[in-house]
């Protein structure tokens, strides 16, 4: 994945560090997904993902336990699925992905984010070319881990690539794979710290360290937002 890839993930481990804005977020998506598919983890494949990830940041069981029993209450909130795209600092290209119970609170917040760092919201749909989605999987290198031997077994479950950075490895593969993925993980044991849907820059562009403090400004202020659960953008 080269240079953006070691920039996105060290970006996005940076922001993800803010716990106070991480559980909230975790726990919307531990809701939304016991809400459509059940409290169960084991019959619900969503909430499985939602629990791994959750456990992967070191959210409390309380926490999560908390978040599955919302589903079922009688005042639990509806969510809606909305992404918003558009053009931030130095024209840097930004994919937003947001959960909400109020759409107009959050599009009114978005468009904020983009008009006061001198950026704008384009029309749905405008920038679906610009990234690849991708479903992504990361867990510890350990020795039981034959990188080359795994890659092989998941070839036909439609792994993409398999790398190995830093005593980690990440699974990539077809957003349309992530299930047959989850699952051939699964049968082999492994102890998966995130999996998800990401967007990935078709065509990267490297920016100076002068502009990504701009644009880091911009991706910090969106992504405190309670509403918004993954920004993407096309920093290589």
């Amino acid at each position: 994945m080269g240079r953006a890839f070691e920039y996105r993930r060290a970006a996005k481990e940076k922001r993800w560090d803010k716990m106070s804005k991480l559980f909230p977020k975790l726990g919307k998506a531990i809701t939304m997904a016991a809400k459509e598919g059940g409290t169960d983890p084991d019959l619900n494949s969503s909430l499985r993902t939602a629990i791994k990830n959750a456990k992967g940041q070191n959210m409390p069981k309380d926490n999560i336990e908390a978040a599955i029993k919302r589903a079922n209450g009688k005042d639990a909130e509806t969510f809606s699925e909305m992404n918003y795209e558009g053009k931030g600092p130095h024209g840097v290209l930004i994919f937003v992905e947001c959960a909400t119970d109020n759409p107009t609170r959050t599009i009114a917040n978005v468009k904020s984010y983009f008009n006061k760092a001198g950026g704008s919201i384009v029309a749905n749909g405008s920038l679906e070319f610009m990234f690849a989605r991708k479903s992504v999987f990361e867990f510890e290198k350990t020795e039981e881990i034959d990188v080359d031997e795994m890659e092989l077994e998941l070839i036909d479950a439609g792994l993409e690539e398999i790398e190995a950075v830093d005593e980690k490895v990440f699974v990539y593969g077809e957003y349309t794979a992530f299930g047959s993925i989850s699952a051939g993980l699964e049968e082999m044991n492994v102890d998966v710290i995130k999996s998800n849907l990401q967007r990935i820059p078709t065509s990267p562009v490297e920016f100076t360290e002068e502009q990504l403090v701009d644009i880091e400004k911009m991706l910090d202020k969106i992504e405190d937002d309670d509403d918004i659960q993954q920004v993407f953008t096309n920093i290589g």
